[in-house]
């Protein structure tokens, strides 16, 4: 008995009916983005806390200003006019949360927010609300 050879079986590298480029394309068409899929409860869950966070106007006020660019406690505190203590308190909160990162310089810490996706959510927050207070018409 034997067995029939499938033909794409017998193609090789240099065979012109086989495009990798083409295997990939449509193979990440048939799956989901991980960023595209439905999220479930662990997603959902991790979000609200990162809403958590920035429903607070000081620490959201940090955060843009942590979009910028990296700085330390002194020029936080300088830049939202709140009291240093607080900064300190809401910094140590936004980095228990996961959403900035400090290092050290000399005796300095300095703040930094790496996240990407949260740069980009604290923008368009603002931006939103820019747009509430301001009166302007939405847009995309």
């Amino acid at each position: 008995m034997s067995e029939r050879a499938d033909p794409a079986d017998a193609a090789g590298p240099d065979d012109p009916t086989t495009d990798p480029a083409a295997d990939a394309e449509a193979a990440a068409v048939s799956r989901p983005r991980p960023h595209e899929r439905t999220p479930g409860a662990r997603e959902l869950a991790a979000a609200a806390e990162v809403f958590a966070l920035l429903a607070d106007p000081t620490r959201l006020h940090l955060l843009w200003l942590l979009t910028r660019g990296e700085a330390d406690v002194s020029a936080l505190t300088e830049a939202c006019g709140a009291a240093r203590p607080a900064v300190s308190q809401h910094l140590a909160k936004l980095r228990l949360g996961g959403l900035v990162q400090s290092s050290k310089d000399g005796r300095r810490v300095v703040y930094a927010m790496p996240d990407g996706h949260l740069k980009r959510l604290v923008v368009e927050a603002i931006s939103r609300a820019d747009h509430v207070v301001s009166g302007e018409p939405w847009h995309d």
